[in-house]
């Protein structure tokens, strides 16, 4: 008996049909849109490698919130920008820090927007690391990012941001240990609902760039591979998450994305908390760059690298894309 061919491309003919039968769908639901918090008022500064993405005065960032969270986007990632930078990265967990000014401001306007705050010393300290730094002539290298007393800052950091209205603590240093620290330093605070959405596997990437302009991040000396990881390592990457949820994490996250889609397909595979992935600046840069040079089509290659991040298994996307991408979606 002879079998009729299969046509697959039967279920392709219209729009209505291809939809119909999709595997992989976004919703605005799974987007997080970044925030760059810089002192001022009025201030709406674009940075030169993203175009399309500002940095805001803490008045500026509300009006962006609102648009944010009328689109149907439930998160915000908020980025500060210090006045000062120091050794000690007082910015970062002083009370009326850039990023604690912004969260009570877009508390108290946009009470239903989810606010994650960004965990990292870089833009705070006066060298650009991550960590706590000691010279160390003669060594083999000729400095040491100190982990241990990094984890007091960053546990103070985080419960300043807790106080101050921030509804997700995310931290993007990489130090060894951190995850626990900080969930010490929060249900000691008495913020013991307040969840840990770890950048379990961050790596050191090229993809970086634009963020550093963005953030003013970059390190005076050296680079960071001495703690991000190497892009090389799928296993390893598997580790730091299995690491980050023994300490506590109630969510994971991978950086950069499109680069590192395996990592998250293998991430989603083993572990069953809430998956996230960072597209990140040197990936919404690019898009942009090939769009206005004509290259490419913008809409359709932007919303195509976000299914694929969806595809690989990430349940929220953090994306410089996402208001243009709710538009799309609405």
């Amino acid at each position: 008996m002879a079998f009729p061919v299969t046509r697959l491309r039967r279920l392709r003919q219209t729009e209505g049909l291809r939809g119909l039968v999709r595997e992989t769908r976004l919703t605005p639901e799974a987007f997080v849109y970044p925030m760059f918090i810089c002192p001022g008022q009025g201030v709406r500064k674009e940075v030169r490698s993203m175009p399309g993405v500002f940095n805001l005065s803490v008045d500026e960032a509300v009006k962006e919130a609102r648009e944010v969270y009328a689109l149907g986007i439930p998160a915000v990632m908020l980025f500060g920008l210090p006045e000062k930078k120091d050794e000690a990265a007082t910015g970062a967990w002083e009370e009326n820090g850039i990023v604690q000014q912004a969260a009570r401001a877009m508390k108290r306007d946009v009470p239903g927007l989810i606010l994650m705050g960004d965990v990292c010393l870089c833009e705070y300290m006066s060298h650009g690391h991550c960590g706590i730094v000691r010279k160390t002539p003669g060594a083999n290298t000729e400095y040491e990012i100190l982990n241990d007393p990094t984890l007091e800052l960053l546990a103070r950091t985080s419960v300043s941001l807790a106080k101050a209205g921030i509804d997700i603590i995310a931290p993007s240093d990489m130090m060894d240990g951190r995850i626990g620290a900080i969930r010490r330093a929060l249900d000691d605070a008495g913020s013991i609902n307040t969840p840990i959405l770890s950048y379990a596997a961050k790596f050191a990437s090229g993809f970086y760039g634009p963020f550093r302009e963005a953030a003013d991040s970059a390190p005076q000396f050296g680079d960071r591979r001495s703690y991000q990881m190497d892009g090389a390592n799928l296993r390893e990457a598997l580790r730091e998450i299995e690491l980050d949820i023994e300490e506590g994490a109630d969510m994971v996250m991978v950086k950069p994305a499109m680069p590192y889609l395996d990592v998250i397909a293998a991430a989603r595979e083993r572990f069953d908390l809430p998956l996230a992935a960072y597209q990140v600046s040197g990936e919404y840069a690019m898009i942009e760059a090939a769009a206005r040079n004509g290259w490419i089509e913008r809409d359709r290659v932007m919303m195509e690298s976000l299914i694929s991040i969806r595809r690989a298994g990430a349940s929220i996307i953090l994306t410089y894309f996402a208001k243009d991408a709710a538009k799309l979606l609405a």
